[in-house]
């Protein structure tokens, strides 16, 4: 399924409106059976363009909501963030042009990016008197790229073009052109496995980047490899091996 930031007119830039639609919208999704990937990408030239500021600043160019309104319009970036990581479904982050403070964040807590040799990312807050940590980019940031790197971003500002932010492990593949058709490609691929494979994996994957040692990441692992040894695909699985063919998944 492809999900569209569709506010092309003002960069896909996110209102409280537009924030709790996606977040419905991915709420929606998860309890879709029949949808497996997830892919993610903005209307137009542009990924997303982080908060649309005029949405909230008064028409002098202050900033208009007080710090009850501020901590609510956070819980809706909040939401959506935990909502992406939480949705059972496989996130494909397809990321043409700019990904500027929530929008890079969004793009971060998907499982797969791809992006555009176009794409650039940019933390924003920090050359805005805020903090860069917004929208889990603090967590998430520092998991792909390092510590190292993600200080340097987030404290200078500094862009991330495609060419650098490939060479970082940003996201896994710089598409020069038909970016949706490479991750579409890309979809199928994951599809090609079988359901239990695709959702635990992603499961093991989130839940042991947050596993305080060894053993414990491994516990999970084991228990999750002997529920897919009991599944009908497995079975078909060793079975198309032995016979030398592809195997057909039921998702049992």
């Amino acid at each position: 399924m492809i999900v569209r930031l569709n506010r092309p007119e003002r960069m896909n830039a996110m209102t409280t409106a537009s924030i709790l639609q996606l977040t419905n919208t991915l709420k929606e999704i998860q309890n879709d059976s029949y949808v497996r990937v997830v892919i993610l990408m903005g209307q137009g030239k542009i990924f997303c363009a982080g908060l649309d500021l005029k949405s909230v600043l008064y028409t002098q160019g202050r900033y208009g909501l007080d710090a009850t309104q501020s901590y609510e319009l956070q819980m809706c970036f909040d939401g959506v963030i935990r909502q992406i990581r939480n949705t059972p479904q496989i996130m494909i982050a397809t990321v043409q042009g700019v990904a500027v403070g929530a929008g890079f964040g969004i793009a971060l807590a998907c499982d797969v990016r791809l992006a555009s040799s176009s794409a650039s990312f940019h933390v924003g807050a920090v050359r805005m008197g805020l903090s860069a940590g917004e929208c889990g980019i603090s967590y998430h940031l520092p998991w792909l790229i390092g510590a190292s790197r993600g200080f340097d971003v987030m404290l200078s500002g500094q862009p991330i073009d495609s060419a650098k932010a490939l060479h970082i492990g940003l996201f896994s593949q710089v598409c020069e052109e038909q970016l949706l058709e490479h991750s579409i490609a890309h979809a199928q691929l994951i599809l090609k496995n079988s359901p239990f494979s695709v959702a635990h994996t992603k499961r093991v994957m989130w839940a042991n980047l947050d596993a305080t040692s060894l053993s414990s990441a491994m516990e999970l692992e084991n228990h999750t490899q002997v529920l897919g040894l009991m599944t009908q695909d497995f079975s078909e699985a060793a079975l198309a091996f032995s016979e030398k063919r592809q195997p057909r998944f039921i998702g049992k």
